[in-house]
């Protein structure tokens, strides 16, 4: 049996440079927060990571906020943002990721926040008119939360041209880049956005690191209290080794993304070409099969297979060692389907499984026409 893991999109494979690197970081002990020799060395390996994060994507370190993931990041820059930015109202789709929506929704309950969700079209896309009009409506501060990159169909969102509009708008901008950032450049200096939630974890670093963009002066608070870390924005001893773990991966990831980016694009297009020649009425979901509006490090397909037949997929897709998911894995656990493709399927496709892949450097052509060769199997048995 084969092991082919093509679940890049919930979490990325480490790269060894990253392990060895943090193996080298765990021996210095000292707390960031204390003023001696111990506590200087780990603090300046915090910084330094910092100024690393803050190069690559062109804004000033002071304006990268360590945290422990995406998650939190979105919290801490929704939340604050009701809190202590005056938001009265939120605008977002209903295909943002559950770190988003959740958190509108707790904040819809516990302030009262008016939220609006803007439309989408068939693919999932958000329609930019109708985001303009829910822009004109009222004169209430408003933040506008958009993800980059749809974790589970893939598709890009121009943030440049919703950026703009907020701002002319005098609208917030606040963009979950966790599937862009270390596999997209992004100059958030230049670009009109306000916030930007990231982590590590989706481009072959550790778990349990992230952080959050917030733009000089926007008047952002600590959503947890305690010490005066990062800044006073985020308390808590900071995890050294997984800060220099993150500023590791993100340096490998951009030094070799030109060549990334030919050799995993190569890789989905191999991969979409062969499910169309092998597999009869297979079906791409959102805009993923375009190259110019998705990511290039997923494919999200929806299969001619019937409901009762399709129950059974994933547990043989497993049982010869192949890992993909059902959606976004922070749902994997639930019997409930993907919201997103709830929202932009037609009742007769949601009856029907749907697969999302996603690719890495790690894998091959071989390990893709190996899952085709299953997926052929299983729907002709």
């Amino acid at each position: 049996m084969k092991n082919v893991y093509l679940d890049s999109a919930a979490t990325t494979q480490m790269r060894t440079e990253v392990i060895s690197k943090m193996t080298e970081v765990m021996q210095v002990y000292g707390n960031p927060s204390s003023t001696h020799t111990f506590g200087r060395t780990a603090k300046s390996l915090i910084e330094n990571a910092r100024k690393t994060v803050a190069n690559y994507l062109k804004v000033e370190a002071k304006e990268i906020v360590f945290t422990s993931g995406g998650t939190e990041a979105d919290n801490l820059i929704l939340n604050s943002a009701v809190r202590d930015l005056g938001v009265k109202r939120i605008i977002t789709s209903k295909i943002e990721h559950h770190a988003v929506l959740h958190c509108v929704d707790q904040l819809k309950d516990c302030f009262e926040v008016e939220v609006d969700y803007v439309n989408l079209d068939e693919f999932g896309s958000v329609d930019l008119q109708h985001l303009e009009q829910l822009l004109q409506q009222n004169d209430q501060k408003t933040i506008v939360s958009l993800m980059h990159v749809n974790n589970e169909v893939g598709n890009i969102l121009d943030i440049e041209k919703v950026g703009n509009l907020c701002h002319q708008y005098n609208a917030l901008f606040h963009s979950d880049t966790v599937q862009s950032v270390g596999h997209f450049e992004l100059n958030l200096k230049e670009l009109p956005v306000d916030f930007a939630a990231v982590s590590a974890h989706k481009f072959h670093g550790p778990k349990g690191v992230g952080f959050a963009y917030i733009k000089s002066n926007s008047g952002l608070k600590s959503l947890i209290f305690g010490g005066s870390q990062e800044r006073g924005v985020r308390a808590g001893t900071e995890s050294v080794h997984n800060i220099v773990g993150l500023e590791e991966a993100l340096k490998l990831a951009y030094d070799n993304l030109a060549e990334e980016q030919q050799q995993t694009t190569a890789l989905k297009t191999h991969f979409i070409d062969q499910l169309k020649k092998e597999i009869p009425g297979v079906k791409f979901n959102g805009n993923c099969s375009d190259l110019e509006k998705s990511t290039y490090t997923l494919v999200n397909v929806c299969l001619p297979i019937p409901a009762d037949k399709a129950l059974m997929l994933l547990f043989q897709l497993d049982l010869k060692g192949i890992a993909c998911s059902k959606g976004s894995a922070c749902q994997s656990g639930s019997d409930k389907g993907s919201h997103v493709l709830t929202n932009i399927l037609s009742e007769e496709d949601l009856q029907k499984p749907s697969i999302r892949f996603s690719f890495s450097r790690f894998n091959t052509k071989e390990e893709l026409d190996y899952v085709v060769q299953v997926l052929k199997e299983f729907i002709e048995a």
